[in-house]
């Protein structure tokens, strides 16, 4: 049996690695209690950017904040997405969905509509072809966009510290993304689910665990 991709989206503090640590906890209890007797192969964790050993290295050349006179462009921040992204599909989604793997994916391709397409503010269509070419035509089988007040979101970084290129961008900028995932949740209808993430992460987590609950019963005849 195929495996299933589950994409968790959100702007910036929304906790989506989190929410990812905490719902892959909550599989993998599942499936040693034997709770999950048609169970897919296992649980795959990824992200991009930065899931394959070529993606790390792409991924720093997009977070890390510049250090000299030359910014990175819009335009090379698109394309460099959309190398990290094809790479990740053939090299890691594809074969683990393949050989019947639970995917929990860090970001997937609304997050370039949301950021480069309306942070960004470029061409929509062109990042839809992008898109469709670095994917192959591979799409989510479940996204969660854990949504979270752009102001909260920048609170939550900034307590954090140690801020990357993205996150230092003006809150103007966050806005829009905010707006990019608003449209895209209208977009995809039912395969998209806004979770609140306002409340305190374990909170989140009972959420997440009742959709993800609910699309294994669907999947997989629990």
């Amino acid at each position: 049996m195929r495996g299933k991709l589950i994409v968790f989206e959100g702007i910036e503090g929304s906790g989506k690695t989190t929410q990812i640590h905490h719902l892959r906890q909550w599989l993998d209890h599942k499936l040693s209690n034997g709770e999950l007797p048609n169970y897919p192969t296992g649980v795959i964790v990824t992200r991009q950017p930065g899931g394959t050993s070529i993606g790390q290295h792409i991924r720093q050349v997009l977070l890390k904040p510049s250090q000299g006179p030359e910014s990175l462009t819009s335009t090379s921040e698109l394309l460099l997405y959309a190398a990290d992204r094809a790479q990740h599909v053939e090299r890691i989604l594809i074969p683990a969905l393949e050989t019947g793997h639970l995917v929990l994916c860090d970001r997937y391709t609304d997050s370039t509509v949301a950021y480069q397409g309306y942070g960004r503010q470029l061409d929509l269509s062109l990042i839809d072809t992008l898109n469709t070419i670095a994917t192959g035509g591979l799409s989510s089988d479940l996204t969660l966009w854990l949504k979270l007040d752009v102001t909260a979101g920048l609170e939550r970084i900034t307590t954090r510290g140690d801020t990357d290129r993205i996150e230092q961008a003006g809150i103007e900028f966050h806005r829009r993304v905010h707006k990019g995932f608003t449209a895209q949740a209208k977009v995809h209808g039912e395969k998209f689910i806004a979770v609140d993430a306002s409340p305190a992460p374990e909170t989140v987590a009972q959420h997440v665990q009742t959709i993800v609950s609910a699309y294994l019963q669907q999947w997989y005849a629990l």
